[in-house]
């Protein structure tokens, strides 16, 4: 068991004894980061920090070393600290060196004045990410994401923060029994979702959810800018001081850091607005960009990173990286029943579409699919399905939608009405004035499943901020990128995003596959059928699905040159035999059928096998189409 001591209650602690020892010599810096970095690999010690995402910030110690998931939504300016200052005592005289670095305040005794002209000052750069949880990040995701990291004694449940709703006998017995901690955080499981996948239930004093909160220093509401509506959680300011350039906005972080919730922060920042108020000459900053980018602490609080590492993926039941020894272990025992996992995935999407084996394929090769190179501006791996002929106004598409939520770390269903593309906000855009960039829906993490729901679209006339959010709907799956506005030019920012399409005829939108929905089963009560669906599985069956479809995603892939030649040769021939019909664009799409059926049986190479089924997949595919369209014809007539 990892002691829980210095290093993660009190880590400035530990900070402060490097830096005393090694002063003048900058080794210190690297020195912190490898002491973390040892400590954190110690027993499952990750789980021991306790996690933004799980714990309300007024449940944490300040100044403790606490993680963070979290998506990058934008980047601040880099910003000048004090990174080495030196204090004199007004009544001794002595002199003190102290860092600067994992602090938003100054470290001063109450005799200590820091000398600004000092020669041993040292001023140095850190950069600011503003950072939120991952947009659409599943229910099943934070619920085990909080069980591993409370599954021991939690060091945020040892503390006793001020409260008013509880008496000091209850915060005891809550410290003595941090299991009744863990029910409260997670509510009761028997009116949550399907297999007690709840939403955490946040404790009393936790602000709501929702972008705006309404902060006690600001008349305006504080506009947390989620991509997403009605998204939940902190977000936070993000300071790193090394390698910030290889991270981007929109990557998906989890960091390690010291969490500064200083209330000094936010008396600074309104003493700051009140004199360039008085004197506008002052500062250079609006009042506006003031507010956005020195919050209250209390509602936006500081991280000050000490390890960061951009995430693969955030399925928790999968290892951080897959290339570790006891990864490679844990992928080959899973892959050993791929097979039976891939069949009975199978057979419950083949339910779910009302008996449509052919459509369950194709969703399983969608949920796979992950753009894996670009050639030019082409994104290569992009499987954008159009699943036509779904009920009208049906709550089949809800549903159906519901369980790729239980499936898929992230997702957004988007209800594709007049009124959401004429008032939503698809497209980020740069506000000058508060200098920050203002979120969008379309702002999302890599591999985040977005279905369309074209079955709500009814008559009715597009406006222009309409027309711009079906063209970016548009842009985003034809080359897998979204050009964000800053006002003078657009700036593209490439993405990959499974998109789902429900529809009752073929899409507005483009698509890969149309796949024309052909149900064998007709239930009386869809809704009963439907619910009884994920009841039915088993937990233990749900989390395989989940590991399969995240795992299948990271895999390799590769063609060998044999079979390369034995697709050409049989190419030639379907053109030779369906010149008119067969074009390069139908090699490259059963290719990528072939590719992620491939994947999904756990090869990482094309076999003749796999090629052969994908040609079936697809002539069956379009043979359907036909039917279809010759059903509509006749019908016209």
């Amino acid at each position: 068991m990892p002691c829980v001591g210095d290093w993660l209650n009190n880590p400035l602690s530990i900070v402060r004894g490097f830096f005393a020892q090694n002063v003048p010599n900058s080794d210190w810096e690297k020195k912190v980061t490898e002491y973390f970095k040892e400590k954190l690999k110690e027993n499952n010690a990750t789980n021991w920090v306790p996690s933004l995402n799980d714990v309300p910030v007024h449940y944490l110690k300040p100044n403790s070393l606490v993680k963070f998931r979290c998506m990058v939504q934008d980047m601040f300016d880099p910003e000048f600290y004090m990174g080495v200052y030196e204090t004199v005592d007004s009544n001794t005289n002595a002199r003190v060196l102290h860092f600067g670095k994992y602090r938003d305040v100054a470290e001063c005794g109450p005799q200590q004045e820091i000398d600004l002209n000092s020669s041993q000052t040292v001023t140095l750069e850190r950069q600011t990410f503003y950072c939120v949880p991952v947009p659409g990040e599943s229910a099943w995701v934070k619920e085990i994401s909080f069980f591993a990291s409370q599954a021991r004694v939690s060091p945020s449940t040892s503390y006793t923060p001020s409260r008013h709703k509880r008496s000091y006998e209850e915060d005891e017995d809550m410290d003595l029994h941090p299991s009744k901690q863990k029910e409260q955080h997670m509510g009761n499981n028997s009116g949550g979702d399907i297999h007690g996948c709840v939403e955490p239930k946040r404790l009393e004093t936790e602000p709501p959810a929702g972008h705006h909160l309404i902060s006690p220093n600001c008349s305006p509401p504080l506009d947390l800018n989620f991509p997403l509506p009605g998204e939940k959680g902190p977000a936070c300011l993000v300071k790193i001081y090394e390698s910030w350039e290889s991270f981007k906005v929109n990557d998906v972080l989890e960091v390690y850091g010291i969490l500064s919730v200083d209330p000094v922060l936010s008396i600074v920042n309104n003493e700051e607005r009140d004199s360039s108020a008085l004197d506008p000459m002052e500062c250079m900053d609006t009042a506006e960009e003031q507010r956005v980018h020195s919050p209250p602490a209390s509602l936006v609080p500081r991280i000050h990173v000490i390890l960061a590492q951009k995430l693969q993926h955030i399925n928790p039941l999968l290892p951080a990286c897959l290339k570790e020894e006891e990864s490679k272990t844990f992928v080959s025992n899973f892959m050993s029943e791929l097979s039976s996992v891939r069949a009975e995935l199978l057979g419950f999407l083949t339910h779910a579409l009302l008996g449509d084996s052919l459509a369950a394929e194709y969703l399983i090769l969608h949920l796979i699919s992950t753009v894996y190179a670009r050639r030019d501006v082409l994104p290569l791996g992009k499987f954008t399905v159009n699943l036509s002929g779904c009920p009208r106004n049906s709550i089949f598409t809800e549903h159906v939608y519901r369980i790729i939520q239980q499936l898929v770390p992230a997702s957004h269903r988007l209800q594709m009405t007049v009124e959401n593309m004429n008032h939503s906000r698809f497209i980020p855009h740069k506000d000058y004035t508060a200098n920050r960039l203002v979120s969008g829906v379309l702002q999302l993490a890599s591999n985040t499943s977005l279905v369309v729901d074209e079955t709500q679209l009814e008559q009715g006339q597009l406006d222009t901020t309409g027309v711009c959010n079906v063209t970016a709907l548009g842009n985003l799956i034809t080359w897998q990128k979204v050009d964000y506005d800053f006002n003078y030019h657009r700036m593209e920012f490439p993405c990959n995003i499974n998109v789902l399409i429900t529809s009752e005829g073929r899409s507005l939108l483009p698509s890969d596959y149309q796949v024309h929905l052909q149900p064998q089963i007709i239930p009386p009560n869809m809704e009963e059928y439907m619910s009884s669906l994920l009841t039915a599985v088993l937990p233990s069956v749900l989390n395989k699905f989940r590991i399969y479809l995240s795992l299948l995603r990271l895999l390799d892939y590769s063609i060998s040159d044999e079979v390369t030649k034995a697709v050409e040769e049989d190419f030639v021939e379907m053109r030779k035999n369906d010149p008119e019909s067969i074009t390069a664009d139908d090699l490259h799409k059963t290719l990528l059928v072939a590719r992620f059926l491939s994947l999904s049986a756990g090869q990482t190479t094309l076999s003749r096998e796999r090629w052969l089924r994908a040609k079936q997949l697809e002539a069956l595919r379009k043979a359907r189409l036909q039917q279809q369209q010759q059903c509509v014809n006749g019908n016209e007539l």
